[in-house]
């Protein structure tokens, strides 16, 4: 038996993500002169085939279709995120010389987001074979065990961070492979040792890229005096800059958050999706959430999130195959991340990602995406012993 509930909290985001499609695109719809339906349509059409594919994989047996399906998802689309920099412009757009999209006629494939499932699977599946069995490991022993998994992750972050300009997606998988570290029994050491590197590295390529020094710029202008205020050190304030404009974005999505109130301005009712926040039913999508349902309507989005997580690592919990249980907590762990930094960025909080919400915002290779990731988690969940009721015991 799938996990009813799991499925349950998936399929309420996914309706919301509709009718959002339809309701947020309005200004969109009317500048570049679509029909009424546009986004709702092509969000449809994402949804059901996300829906089929997830139920469709909940009914395999997991023993013999599980490595299947994580093996194709890893090896075709890190293949596809090399390959794709070497395709004609017909088929891959440069979009500030970023290249993300494979165009397939009237559809657009982002690869990174299949990818993401494919090298948690990775993980999951080397690490239940190569390190659960292992005793513990002096400090040089987990480098020389562990850097092959850092020499494929450092392949990702060229492709990702270098040539498609997407930093928010190196940052969500390199905090799901760090925590995925812990979970296999490496050091606080060895640990700490990577989250120095790792921050030393982004730090790296945000002053390798201009656009990325300008966001960064853009935001501590607007934090840093609520910052600077609790560092007493005479110092530390000679890192104040002169602040410029709040950026655009960022005033706009607060004003948003504001304007919703405690129950929203209602559905169809928000004003700053009127070119006031640019696409805001894919980024922007919980602010817009927030302007027209208010308080309320973004904190049953926010428990129905954690509902999901919470499912995946009880499924995790519960499952004796170690390999199910890494990946159930991998997925979980991207959602999470992903998660939280759109609702941070979208709030001020830290420099916008451009990730997209889990199951919410605009965009088929996500939602598909993720419905793969739920689906094999439903796979994996019918390996959860159950009581008459149906409830895990």
């Amino acid at each position: 038996m799938i996990d009813k509930p799991l499925l349950a909290a998936v399929m309420i985001l996914l309706t919301l993500s509709l009718v959002m499609s339809y309701s947020l695109s309005t200004y969109t719809v009317l500048h570049f002169h679509y029909t009424d339906f546009h986004f709702f349509i092509r969000q449809s059409i994402a949804v059901i085939i996300g829906f089929m594919v997830m139920v469709m994989l909940s009914k395999l047996d997991p023993d013999k279709w599980f490595s299947v399906v994580g093996l194709l998802l890893f090896i075709l689309f890190f293949i596809l995120m090399i390959v794709m920099q070497f395709l004609p412009f017909s088929l891959v757009n440069a979009v500030g010389g970023a290249k993300r999209w494979i165009h397939l006629g009237p559809m657009s494939i982002a690869p990174v987001e299949f990818f993401k499932v494919g090298f948690i699977f990775f993980l999951a599946w080397s690490f239940s074979r190569k390190f659960l069995t292992k005793t513990k490991m002096g400090f040089l022993e987990e480098i020389r065990a562990f850097s092959p998994y850092l020499v494929v992750f450092l392949l990702a972050v060229v492709i990702i961070a270098v040539f498609q300009k997407d930093l928010g997606q190196v940052v969500v998988l390199g905090a799901t492979l760090l925590i995925l570290f812990l979970f296999i029994g490496s050091s606080l050491k060895f640990f700490f040792t990577l989250m120095s590197g790792a921050f030393i590295s982004v730090i790296g390529l945000i002053f390798l890229a201009p656009h990325r020094m300008a966001r960064i710029k853009s935001w501590w202008g607007t934090v840093q005096d609520s910052i600077l205020s609790y560092l007493p050190f005479e110092s530390v304030q000679n890192l104040r800059i002169e602040a410029g404009k709040e950026p655009y974005q960022i005033s706009n999505s607060l004003n948003a958050i504001h304007n919703g109130g405690f129950t929203g301005q209602g559905l169809g009712n928000g004003q700053f999706k009127l070119g006031y926040l640019s696409e805001v039913h894919t980024d922007f999508i919980l602010a817009g959430i927030t302007e027209e349902f208010g308080f309320l309507g973004i904190f049953l989005v926010t428990v129905t999130i954690l509902f999901i997580i919470f499912r995946i690592f009880k499924i995790a919990s519960k499952v004796k195959d170690p390999m199910y249980y890494l990946f159930s907590i991998g997925v979980g762990l991207l959602i999470a991340f992903s998660f939280i930094l759109n609702s941070y960025g979208i709030s001020g909080i830290t420099p916008i990602k451009g990730i997209a919400v889990p199951f919410l915002s605009y965009g088929g290779s996500h939602i598909l995406a993720s419905c793969i990731a739920i689906g094999m988690i439903l796979m994996i969940s019918k390996k959860v012993p159950r009581d008459r009721q149906g409830r895990m015991l």
